[in-house]
């Protein structure tokens, strides 16, 4: 003890401790995880150097927060890679302190105990030493030494400058020194646009990313023959996990996850170049089903807007068919009220929206979202049984949830492979494979359009566009008509009008995109925004991609998703912000803006309460999630809770959230009676001196019988419009305004 006691008070113990702490650890981490990019070991050099030579002589009340802080930072941020494949962005610092919302993504563990561990021991050694040498003076460390981080952080950014890399966020830079940079590349863009400010950006064209192009030669001659129409969409799976897209596209990445759906896309058509616009199930399915993109910048998603307006979603893909004479329905394996499903999906034309509340049939595994894989495909198949049975056509869209984080499967899939993520995958691959070898047996195929896709991508670590990287294998009755690699660029944008132009139904001229059933001479423009950045391909080799430093980079590349492509230009200024004017473009088809917004997310549907309030998202009672209110607008909410059970009383709590962590708007926060005499009954109004983005309110409530949400509605109007509504509802109620 004394040995170490006497180590304590070296002179330079504390030096060591904080340069292990600050720098070896993150080091290691970066090494245990294989995030073995040059760039990322200098950023934690540089970064976690700096902050050594900054905090080694300052007293320990300033120097602990500091650190503290920095390891929070650090932690959550490879916590939220493990979860969801991408380093946080400045908006995402609001949830990774939730400390709910990381135990829900985690499965209620750490992915990097070993770092959390490390960073604690790390913390305790060094404030030891700090305090065994509390009665010395410490020693200034040689002015030279600010040279090493300082040398390690410009050379990082010359050669992002220079020849930005074009490995994962996370790879390249520690959370911290994005942040950072981030700030630089924002100061930047400002005086850029300072210097510019009389200069006046031409309009962009926008044609080719909204026309809809049927010019193409038909693969088919005769519209096809099935009868009915099979969509299903594999939670976050990415292209590459087919083999025939990685014999197609040749990535490094090689590994055989999904053999089995492999080889039924061996006898199907598949589209290895097949672009994913966004991140987020609902804007996946929006763009798929309706033939649109969905929001480029996490604004509200086009499905919840739909809502406001009884036009645009008649142009939708189950729509369409139900006036062709197809009977429409949607199959999930979670339940429908997050993100406003359970309003969505009749609107654009389902005539059935079923949810976790549909299945009878036990789980096979504990699994936070609903149904895990297997369950759910064996509750889809005697689904597909019911609707064989009936005289007219049918369309039904699955949607699977069990390759959500955090990736459960039986213990043999986890003994056999060596993450939680690929075991979820394989249990998932045999679940699909089961359930078309079901829909084999009983006939269906020989009758049936099958489009498997996904909704989004989970991405695959060092896989070049991966988190936009989709697949689509389209299994038909006519597929010796059909070539088993469609060449082409296309995305989920483009599966609408696809499907209407197998069965020579009119295709609105609404809808985006082109037909997956034709061959095109020339290329397309197409975008996606996914793991922040903007990407564009222009249809003729030139794609281009804009980061979160506001810096683009053109590529010469035929293709969308490639695994390598030629740097031929670097920009900012007015090229830039075009790039992101078609985004802006395409995010107001459905609302010209995120005012005049009017939502109704009450019903009269019965919801069984919980005897206690477990989970603010799997609890919600509605679905206004996600929602945008711009600056300087007025937001007014009212709501009406009823007790559906004569002897029991509910209690609600709301919440309200921006990036998943709490915002105040001045809302009362203790719990609120429902009694079977009394409903709840609740207006209230607050500003928005910002613009929010990712706001949602969540209508938590617990008890031992259900309630009714007769009233959800929520009201964005600048203050002006407000105060015109509130004196038309005066004079129409016979009140004094």
């Amino acid at each position: 003890m004394k040995r170490i006691y006497r180590w304590l008070q070296h002179p330079r113990a504390s030096l060591a401790a904080l340069f292990g702490l600050l720098v070896v650890v993150p080091v290691c981490l970066r090494v245990a995880n294989g995030w073995a990019d040059p760039l990322g070991y200098l950023s934690d050099v540089g970064l976690g150097g700096a902050l050594v030579v900054l905090l080694y002589r300052r007293p320990v009340w300033l120097a602990v927060p500091v650190v503290l802080a920095w390891g929070v930072l650090s932690l959550a941020s490879a916590e939220l890679v493990a979860a969801v494949g991408r380093l946080p962005t400045p908006a995402d610092l609001h949830y990774l302190t939730d400390v709910q919302f990381m135990e829900n993504s985690a499965g209620g563990s750490l992915a990097n105990p070993g770092f959390a561990i490390a960073l604690g021991l790390g913390m305790l050694l060094w404030l030891a030493t700090r305090w065994a040498a509390r009665a010395r003076p410490v020693a200034p460390l040689p002015r030279h030494l600010w040279a090493v981080p300082v040398t390690c952080l410009l050379v990082h950014a010359g050669t992002q400058a220079w020849e930005p890399a074009e490995a994962d966020e996370w790879q390249v830079f520690n959370l911290p020194h994005q942040l950072l940079a981030v700030g630089v590349g924002e100061s930047q863009a400002r005086i850029e646009d300072w210097l510019e400010a009389d200069v006046v950006d031409p309009p962009v064209a926008m044609a080719g990313l909204t026309r809809l192009d049927l010019s193409g030669k038909p693969l088919l001659d005769v519209p096809g023959s099935a009868r009915n129409v099979l969509v299903v969409a594999l939670e976050g799976i990415p292209g590459a996990y087919l083999d025939i897209n990685r014999r197609t596209l040749n990535p490094a990445y090689q590994e055989h996850l999904m053999p089995k759906l492999s080889a039924w896309a061996e006898r199907g058509m598949n589209t290895p170049d097949y672009v994913l616009h966004t991140h987020q199930t609902i804007r996946g399915l929006y763009a798929m089903l309706c033939g649109d993109y969905d929001k480029l910048d996490n604004g509200t998603p086009k499905g919840v807007e739909m809502l406001t307006q009884n036009q645009r979603n008649q142009e939708c893909l189950p729509a369409q068919l139900r006036e062709h004479g197809f009977s429409t329905h949607y199959l999930q394996g979670a339940g429908l009220r997050f993100m406003a499903k359970d309003k969505i999906m009749p609107h654009i034309g389902f005539d059935t929206t079923l949810g976790l509340d549909w299945f009878k049939n036990p789980n096979y595994l504990d699994f936070p979202w609903g149904k895990d894989d297997k369950a759910f495909f064996e509750g889809a198949l005697d689904y597909v049984g019911q609707l064989q049975k009936q005289p007219e056509p049918w369309m039904l869209t699955l949607l699977t949830v069990g390759t959500h984080q955090p990736y459960s499967a039986p213990a043999e899939y986890l003994e056999r492979y060596a993450t939680p993520k690929q075991a979820a995958v394989a249990y998932l691959d045999d679940a699909v494979d089961n359930f078309l070898a079901g829909l084999e047996r009983q006939g269906v195929l020989k009758d049936t359009l099958v489009v498997i896709t996904s909704d989004e991508s989970h991405g695959i670590d060092g896989v070049r566009l991966a988190s936009s990287w989709g697949f689509n294998l389209m299994l038909a009755p006519e597929q010796a008509q059909l070539p088993q690699v469609k060449s082409g660029v296309y995305g989920h944008v483009d599966l609408t009008a696809s499907v209407l132009d197998y069965f020579g139904f009119p295709v609105p001229n609404a809808l985006s995109g082109r037909s997956l059933l034709r061959d095109y001479d020339n290329g397309r423009e197409i975008m996606s925004f996914t793991n922040g950045k903007l990407r564009y391909h222009d249809g003729n080799a030139t794609f281009t991609e804009c980061d979160f430093q506001q810096r683009c980079r053109s590529y010469a590349s035929t293709g969308f998703i490639a695994e390598r492509a030629n740097l031929t230009d670097r920009f900012r200024g007015q090229r830039a912000r075009q790039v992101q004017a078609r985004a802006s473009a395409l995010d107001q088809s459905v609302m010209g803006s995120p005012l005049n917004q009017h939502y109704q997310f009450g019903s009269a549907t019965v919801i069984p309460l919980q005897p206690q309030i477990k989970d603010d998202w799997a609890d919600n009672l509605i679905g206004a999630q996600y929602l945008e209110m711009p600056k300087g607008s007025h937001t007014r909410v009212r709501l009406t809770v009823r007790s559906a059970d004569p002897q029991q009383n509910a209690y609600i709590v709301l919440k309200t959230k921006e990036f998943e962590q709490e915002v105040l708007v001045g809302l009362p926060t203790e719990e609120m009676l429902v009694t079977p005499d009394q409903p709840l009954e609740m207006e209230f109004t607050f500003d928005n001196n910002e613009s929010r983005k990712a706001f949602s309110f969540h209508l938590l409530g617990h008890g031992l019988g259900a309630v009714e949400v007769s009233d959800f509605s929520v009201v964005t109007e600048a203050p002006g419009q407000i105060d015109e509504l509130d004196e038309t509802l005066a004079r129409l109620n016979g009140k004094p305004s």
